[in-house]
């Protein structure tokens, strides 16, 4: 049960936009809880990302449980439990739904809306991943594609550049499109990279001999040197001109780039991505010996385990393991 659009123009992951006003079970619960629903979605979620997927997940429970006639401060951890083992779709969806309810709740239980929490002891279904499902590219596979590509233009230069990022940086798509010319700067010894991760991460990492190379020669046909500091530094262009334009490339649009790119070079695209890049990456790194430690803060992981999702050397051994059988 959905209320009616409240044109309250907010800015959300650098996007301003108008946010739809609290369900109908949260209004008539009160003006505290209506503070706290807009509270939560209005100040407590920074990423788009995250505010989207919570939204989603909270707006439909909240409707499930309107349809039944429960109020909200009637809802148990039995009922809540209920909502979520009939859930449709995976256990990480699951997982994702139960945590974004925690945290709702929580914000209810602070502003005095509810006296307990009633996703707190609700169990979040087992999921244990030993390794992640994103493919990597080979060496072979890395290199085929960066020569691939036509560096006669600005176009192709940028490009070249933008790939390169990502698989000598182990950068996200999301942090390579956020760069400006001042996230990429010199400290008198070397070039630095600047990048804006998620969760709010800011980590900088040094450019390699070769990704210099690419991106000197992508400023320079692009004539950007002298722009302002605060300006884009990967550039959209004109439709399918090979005209730079001021505005920067979004996160999407390298996305659909390196899908491009990987057709291109005959690669598989339909099963690679630019989160292959970082794949890729890491598990050269861990092949050679790297220790995992410094593989992780190249990957701007907190957690190890989840620097060793991205491992696909467990790949390998398995098929050398299997060619064995005689059969």
């Amino acid at each position: 049960m959905q209320g009616a659009l409240v044109p309250v123009s907010v800015k959300l992951g650098g996007v301003s936009g108008e946010r739809p006003a609290p369900p109908a079970i949260v209004t008539e619960t009160g003006k505290a809880a209506a503070f706290a629903y807009t509270e939560f979605f209005g100040a407590e979620i920074e990423s788009a990302h995250t505010y989207r997927a919570y939204r989603h997940a909270v707006d439909r429970f909240l409707a499930w449980c309107a349809g039944r006639g429960v109020a909200l401060q009637e809802i148990s951890p039995a009922l809540l439990g209920e909502y979520i083992r009939k859930l449709s779709g995976s256990k990480p969806t699951k997982k994702l739904h139960l945590s974004a309810l925690r945290r709702f709740f929580d914000q209810l239980v602070l502003r005095h809306v509810i006296v307990l929490n009633p996703a707190a002891s609700v169990r979040a279904p087992k999921h244990s991943v030993v390794e992640g499902k994103t493919p990597a590219l080979s060496v072979e596979q890395a290199r085929r594609l960066l020569l691939s590509i036509e560096t006669s233009h600005v176009v192709g230069l940028r490009d070249r550049a933008i790939i390169a990022t990502l698989i000598y940086t182990a950068a996200r798509v999301g942090a390579v499109a956020k760069l400006r010319l001042q996230d990429y700067y010199a400290d008198g010894h070397q070039w630095w990279f600047r990048f804006d991760e998620k969760g709010g991460k800011a980590r900088t990492i040094p450019a390699r001999h070769d990704v210099e190379g690419y991106i000197e020669a992508y400023m320079s046909a692009a004539r950007i040197e002298q722009d302002m500091d605060d300006t884009p530094l990967f550039r959209s262009t004109v439709r399918k001109t090979k005209v730079l334009t001021p505005r920067a490339l979004t996160a999407n649009d390298i996305y659909r780039m390196v899908k491009r790119r990987l057709q291109d070079a005959g690669l598989p695209s339909r099963y690679l991505s630019c989160h292959s890049f970082r794949a890729t990456a890491i598990t050269d790194l861990l092949t050679q010996g790297v220790p995992l430690e410094d593989v992780q803060y190249l990957a701007g992981h907190s957690d190890p385990r989840t620097t060793r999702l991205y491992d696909r050397r467990q790949k390998q051994v398995t098929r050398n393991i299997v060619e064995r059988i005689s059969v």
